[in-house]
């Protein structure tokens, strides 16, 4: 299985990269520690950040912002899924608990402000592809409706999109009988810390998520 960056999507953005760990893993349905960790530290944290700053003050929820203006999509109405998480902790609505993979890349979110999206591997046929959205293209997404992904960043497979930055489609999503997972962190920036970042969601999926034999790699 190849990932790649569609070459005119490459030309539309100033700076786009992911940042992907591929791992065996057994779901469960929570980790107590981790959630310990949001309520004891992550969320008192980010709400006391945003008490004195805005949403787009975190740099990579604005370039990503930026990137999905410079695609053709309002940002605004289709919001990257790290801005809806910084969004939900401000108004004092918390996360919804999912699985411990779903809420382990929840926490890289919030600490990077990075979109991270989980797919079971298991439902992706062939190579992947990010590209741009076409015209009046949809799928059906996790607890949505269907989702006009047209001139959004998509993940492709042979059978067609499963992911973006938004909000994924029900085609990968990650289950309790998930047992090989991909993890992207979309990058819309020149982050040079995008190595340190994958190498910490590395040690966040082996603690909060019991992954193993966990292989990563920078796609440009």
């Amino acid at each position: 299985m190849k990932i790649i960056i569609d070459d005119m999507l490459k030309n539309k953005v100033e700076s786009i990269r992911l940042g992907c760990l591929i791992y065996d893993v057994k779901v469960k349905e929570k980790n107590e520690e981790l959630w310990k960790k949001f309520d004891k530290e992550i969320f008192p944290a980010l709400i006391s950040f945003m008490e004195n700053k805005g949403i787009n003050d975190i740099e990579n929820i604005f370039l990503s912002k930026k990137a999905y203006k410079s695609l053709g999509k309002d940002p605004n109405r289709y919001r990257i899924s790290s801005e809806a998480l910084y969004r939900r902790i401000k108004q004092g609505k918390g996360l919804y608990q999912i699985n411990t993979v779903v809420d382990t890349n929840n926490l890289i979110s919030l600490e990077t402000g990075f979109s991270v999206g989980s797919y079971d591997l298991k439902n992706i046929k062939g190579d992947i592809l990010l590209r741009k959205g076409r015209s009046e293209e949809i799928y059906k997404g996790i607890g949505k409706d269907d989702i006009n992904i047209e001139n959004l960043p998509v993940l492709t497979d042979s059978e067609g999109a499963f992911g973006s930055p938004t909000s994924d489609s029900i085609k990968a999503m990650v289950t309790l009988e998930s047992v090989k997972i991909l993890t992207l962190i979309y990058c819309f920036s020149k982050n040079e810390n995008l190595e340190e970042i994958l190498e910490k969601s590395f040690k966040y999926l082996e603690k909060y998520a019991e992954a193993e034999n966990i292989e990563k790699l920078i796609v440009e």
